[in-house]
């Protein structure tokens, strides 16, 4: 059992897979095989791209050392203001976007003035505003439904990419790890340093290239890639590289890790906090968004 134990705690992501796929065949054979089906499977990933996007920008709070409890009123408020520039206004798609996008921005802000510069504790901030962005919710859309949404803001949450592009993006994908493996490997030797072995790099890309086919193969076999998923695919990417690539990210990790001993070094821990939760503002707006297109409503 210590030997298990010991097993899964060195290879947590290993484990991770273990759970989900026992998980899978669990609810696979309660649905008689429904579960695993390519509608059901798109279906589950356009639903979870919603929290995927929420997730991106709160693992920047969480890794901070804060919290913010408001994150589903903020969805709701920024959703329902972009259904109703959509409905009564009639705003342009990507004019919509920019607008929700910098209210989540002012929003997030705001909360992080209060949280970093205030003194006034993420907890009691967010639980604040969880209970404020209910009410103006409330407030803007006479607590009623506002639908039905233009076309174009449907296609972001209920629309698919052609299967020839879903086919490109996979293939690009699979470009791209090659790309970063073999950079990975040149950086260790300019740099003196023992590569990995050339069997294990192997190993991983091809696992790597049969996930991605097998993603690509299941989500084609319906009507393709759904457009929240591409979407969070890009939103992931970009906040792999900000966090291990970028000054901000090493400074987020710093400021988790130890504060005062941040502070002192010269950092201005304050600034990074505000700009942690303007990002997950706008984390918000973009998930907000996606909702509303996915419901082709707004709804308090």
């Amino acid at each position: 059992m210590n030997q298990v134990k010991q097993f899964f705690t060195r290879y947590k992501m290993l484990a991770l897979v273990i759970a989900i796929a026992v998980i899978w065949l669990f609810f696979s054979w309660q649905t008689e095989g429904g579960f695993l089906t390519p509608r059901n499977l798109s279906n589950l990933l356009r639903q979870m791209s919603i929290t995927g996007i929420l997730a991106c920008g709160m693992v920047l709070v969480i890794i901070s050392g804060e919290i913010d409890l408001s994150v589903g009123s903020m969805l709701g408020l920024l959703g329902g203001l972009a259904a109703i520039l959509d409905v009564v206004y009639h705003v342009p798609l990507l004019a919509n976007l920019s607008v929700v996008a910098l209210c989540g921005l002012m929003i997030g802000l705001a909360n992080g003035y209060m949280t970093a510069y205030l003194r006034i504790p993420s907890f009691i901030v967010g639980l604040g505003g969880m209970l404020a962005f209910r009410g103006i919710l409330l407030g803007i859309t006479g607590g009623t439904t506002v639908a039905p949404v233009s076309p174009s803001l449907v296609y972001v949450g209920q629309g698919y990419l052609p299967h020839s592009v879903g086919t490109g993006l996979g293939v690009l994908l699979l470009a791209l790890t090659l790309f970063l493996t073999w950079k990975q490997r040149r950086n260790r030797a300019l740099h003196g340093l023992a590569a990995h072995s050339m069997v294990r790099d192997v190993l991983r890309v091809v696992i790597i290239g049969a996930v991605l086919g097998g993603f690509v193969y299941i989500l084609n076999s319906y009507d393709g890639i759904p457009v929240p998923v591409l979407l969070l695919l890009v939103l992931l990417g970009v906040f792999s590289y900000v966090t291990s690539q970028t000054v901000f990210g090493r400074r987020v990790y710093a400021v988790g890790s130890n504060m005062e001993a941040t502070r002192l070094s010269g950092i201005n821990v304050q600034a990074v906090k505000l700009w942690i939760f303007g990002i997950m503002g706008v984390m918000c707006a973009f998930a907000g968004l996606v909702n509303t297109a996915r419901l082709a409503a707004g709804s308090p």
